[in-house]
């Protein structure tokens, strides 16, 4: 087999996309600043390996774990996609339906890797991308991920900056909407007929 049939560079980017809306780490960057002073730092690397470590951990072992507890895929896809629908909503809207423990204090594993990089949304979205997509294309689309995680981790301050709170918001709301579009095809798909 080929590199070329190996890796397909449309699904790659497909998944880099799709996994860079729910995850939203762009969005996230106002939690990443509170949580960096809070703490004094942020261990990125560590949460980066974290965030790397329960994706994959998750990809291989999620439909597993879906079989012991009796859950079809279809229903955990039906599941994920009104998630995603409602983080698409938080995005666009400015309202928290999911609310998170503000006495937790243990940096950049909690809530930083989990659950802010890794959360509920990420974990559906990988395993629908793993019944859409081939396996090689979902690893090159986490792993950029991870990169592009550990680059806004790094230069948070200075995206802060140089985006200020207008561009931050424009940039949520326009992935709110690649959000809600997604979780719309998912359901679609997964419909029964």
């Amino acid at each position: 087999m080929s590199l070329n049939e190996l890796f397909n560079f449309q699904q790659i980017a497909s998944v880099t996309l799709i996994l860079f809306a729910v995850i939203d780490i762009i969005g996230s960057i106002p939690i990443i600043i509170d949580l960096r002073k809070r703490e004094g730092k942020i261990e990125s690397e560590k949460a980066t390996i974290v965030s790397g470590v329960l994706m994959i951990v998750f990809l291989f072992l999620g439909d597993g774990i879906l079989k012991l507890f009796g859950i079809d895929f279809q229903s955990f896809a039906m599941a994920g996609a009104i998630i995603i629908f409602l983080i698409g909503l938080e995005m666009i809207l400015g309202k928290d339906f999911f609310h998170s423990d503000p006495d937790i204090k243990s940096g950049s594993i909690v809530p930083l890797a989990f659950p802010l990089i890794v959360g509920a949304g990420t974990m559906t979205t990988l395993l629908s991308l793993r019944a859409a997509y081939s396996l090689p294309n979902v690893l090159v689309g986490i792993i950029l991920n991870l990169m592009f995680v550990y680059i806004v981790l790094k230069a948070s301050g200075w995206i802060e900056q140089k985006l200020g709170k207008a561009g931050a918001n424009v940039l949520r709301k326009v992935f709110g909407i690649i959000l809600l579009a997604i979780a719309i095809k998912l359901f679609k798909t997964n419909l029964p007929v």
